[in-house]
């Protein structure tokens, strides 16, 4: 019978990998990835708006990536936490919800440096308010005087959330 060191070798490399890959699985992601590497909280630093020809667009800016988001129709404006209502005209309302996410640094700090509450004149959008930065989610609040089609999309360098209101063109 004779031996194959050669064979022995691949055996000894492809059962040292399966162990590896099995540690690195078994183990909990806190642990897999250093400190360095992970991501830090997108933090939301400023949102704004324009009138376009054919759409009304609003735009947040963020440090770091865009995180998840909803944009989601509501009968009336409210701040988080509180639940008051948010002092905004309008018949229609879009909710817009980024989590995770914050306006302001592990310090507490603010680091959002746009409106709060404003009224708006464009074709469509008639306001926008920051509902909140609580918990680990930042919201706007936009109104409109009549129901709102729009549609999302993510912008980069700079990060970008962009909400497009579609309506007849004006130009």
């Amino acid at each position: 019978m004779r031996h194959h060191p050669h064979r022995r070798r691949i055996v000894a490399l492809a059962t040292g990998a399966l162990l590896t890959a099995g540690l690195a699985l078994a183990a909990p992601a806190s642990a897999a990835a250093p400190a360095a590497v992970r991501s830090a909280t997108p933090l939301v630093v400023n949102a704004r708006w324009g009138g376009h020809c054919t759409y009304d667009r609003i735009v947040v800016d963020l440090q770091g990536s865009v995180p998840p988001f909803t944009v989601t129709p509501v009968s009336q404006l409210v701040y988080d936490g509180s639940g008051k209502p948010v002092p905004l005209p309008g018949k229609y309302f879009l909710e817009i919800r980024l989590h995770p996410a914050a306006g302001h640094d592990d310090a507490g700090n603010n680091v959002y440096q746009g409106p709060r509450l404003q009224q708006i004149n464009l074709s469509k959008l008639k306001g926008l308010a920051l509902t909140g930065d609580y918990e680990g989610y930042v919201t706007f609040g936009a109104a409109f005087d009549t129901q709102p089609a729009y549609s999302t999309s993510v912008l980069h360098a700079p990060e970008r959330l962009v909400v497009d209101v579609a309506h007849p063109n004006t130009c």
